[in-house]
C-alpha cells in the first residue's frame, strides 16, 4: 500500500515493446543501382551500408542490451530467512529528510545481487529513513509482490518500501508530460537510461530527498547533503546521485532543459550532461573547475561518489588489501560501481575482490546470500 504523496497510481500504465526492424532486401537496393552513374553507385552503397549498420545497433540495443546476469537469477529459491534488522530508532525531534528512492524503468521485477545490495547498504546507513523502490513491472493496486528473491530479500528491512512506477503519473503536472506523450519507444536506442533520467529528475522535483542508481554501494549516511550532486570528471557531473528540496528551481531548469534540448540518440545527453550544462548556466561559468558550490546548489569532487573512474571498473574485480581500501574511500560517501560496464562480470563472494569486501561489510544480508546461491 503506497503512502500519501508518493507516485503509485497505476492508471495509464505504458508498457513499451521494442518491435524489431529489418533492413531492405538486398536486391531493392540493387534495382535502385541500375542504370546509375560509377559514382553514384558508391554514394548509395554507402548510404545502405550506413542505414543497415544503424538499423542493427537499434536491434540490437532493443533485443540484446540487457544485463547478462538477470536471467541467472530466475533459477534462485524466492525466499530466504531474513537476518535479525533492528527496528528504526524512535523519531528524533529534528526534521528527518526526504525519502530515499531507488528506480527501475524497465519492466524487470527480479533485482540482481548489486541492486539488493544498493537498497540494503542504503537501508542500514539510514534506519530512520524511508527507502523507496520504484519499479515500473511491479502491480498496481492491493495485488501481491511478484515472488523473486531480491524482492523476498528486500522485505526483511522494515524501512524499505517497494512501489509501482507509474510514469505517466510521475511526469503528469511537469515539463515532461508532453515528451512523454510523444515518446516513440522503438526510435529511441537508449530508451531505458533516457527514462531513468527523465524519471530522477521529476521525482526529486515532485517529492525533494536523495535519488540513488541501483548500482552504488552506500558507506554512510547521506542525511547531511542537500541540493547536492556529484562530479563524475573534471570535465562532467553525473545524476547518479542526486538530492535535492522539494521544487527547487534547479531541477525545474533541469526538466525545462531536458525538454528543449532532447537528443536521445547520444548517450549521456539527457543525463550526465544535461546536468552539467545546466550547472554551467545555473552559475554563470565555463568550466566545472570555475565553481563547487553556487546559488545554493553544491557539486562535490569526484571521491564523493566515484572514487573509481568509469574507465578502471575492472578495479572493482581485483584484490584489495583493508588498508588500501580504507585509503582508497576515505573521502567517500557511496561507491558507484558502474554496472554498464561491469555487468555480467562475476567474482568470488568471499574472495578480497574491492567488490566482495564492500559487499561483506556494507550489505552483508545480500553477501550471506551470495554466498549460499551462487
Amino acid at each position: 500500500m503506497g503512502r500519501p504523496g508518493l507516485p503509485v497510481s497505476s492508471r495509464g500504465r505504458l508498457l513499451l515493446r521494442s518491435r524489431g526492424i529489418m533492413p531492405k532486401p538486398l536486391n531493392c537496393l540493387l534495382w535502385l543501382l541500375r542504370g546509375a552513374p560509377r559514382h553514384r553507385v558508391c554514394t548509395l552503397f554507402i548510404i545502405g551500408f550506413k542505414f543497415t549498420f544503424f538499423i542493427s545497433i537499434l536491434i540490437y540495443w532493443h533485443i540484446v542490451g540487457e544485463p547478462k546476469d538477470q536471467m541467472r537469477l530466475y533459477n534462485l529459491p524466492v525466499d530466504i530467512p531474513c537476518p535479525r534488522v533492528d527496528p528504526p530508532p524512535s523519531p528524533s525531534s529534528t526534521p528527518t529528510p526526504g525519502h530515499i528512492f531507488f528506480l527501475e524503468t524497465s519492466d524487470r521485477t527480479n533485482p540482481n545481487f548489486l541492486f539488493m545490495c544498493s537498497v540494503e547498504s542504503a537501508a542500514r546507513a539510514h534506519p530512520e529513513s524511508r527507502v523507496v523502490v520504484l519499479m515500473k513491472g511491479l502491480p498496481g493496486g492491493s495485488a501481491p509482490l511478484p515472488r523473486h528473491l531480491g524482492i523476498s530479500l528486500l522485505g526483511c528491512f522494515p524501512n524499505v518500501q517497494m512501489l509501482p512506477l507509474d510514469l505517466e503519473e510521475l511526469f503528469r503536472d511537469t515539463p515532461l508530460a508532453t515528451w512523454y506523450a510523444a515518446l516513440q519507444p522503438r526510435w529511441e536506442p537508449y530508451l531505458l537510461p533516457v527514462l531513468s533520467d527523465a524519471s530522477r529528475i521529476a521525482l526529486l522535483w515532485k517529492f525533494g530527498g536523495i535519488y540513488l542508481d541501483t548500482d552504488f554501494i552506500v558507506l554512510k549516511s547521506l542525511r547531511n547533503l542537500s541540493n547536492t550532486l556529484g562530479t563524475q570528471s573534471r570535465y562532467v557531473l553525473n545524476g547518479a546521485f542526486l538530492a535535492f528540496e522539494r521544487q527547487h528551481e534547479f531541477m525545474a531548469l533541469c526538466m525545462r532543459d531536458f525538454v528543449a534540448n532532447y537528443n536521445g540518440w547520444i548517450w549521456g545527453h539527457q543525463g550526465p550532461q544535461l546536468l552539467t550544462r545546466v550547472f554551467k548556466k545555473w552559475c554563470s561559468i565555463r568550466s566545472l573547475a570555475e565553481s563547487h558550490t553556487c546559488r545554493g546548489v553544491t557539486v562535490l569532487p569526484r571521491e564523493a561518489f566515484y572514487p573509481i573512474p568509469w574507465q578502471n571498473w575492472k578495479k572493482y574485480f581485483e584484490d584489495i588489501s583493508p588498508e588500501e581500501l580504507a585509503r582508497l574511500l576515505n573521502a567517500t560517501y557511496a561507491v558507484h560501481v558502474w554496472n554498464k560496464k561491469s555487468q555480467g562480470t562475476h567474482f568470488e563472494a568471499t574472495s578480497r575482490a574491492l567488490l566482495a569486501q564492500l559487499h561483506a561489510r556494507y550489505c552483508p544480508t545480500t553477501h550471506e546470500t551470495m554466498k549460499m546461491y551462487l
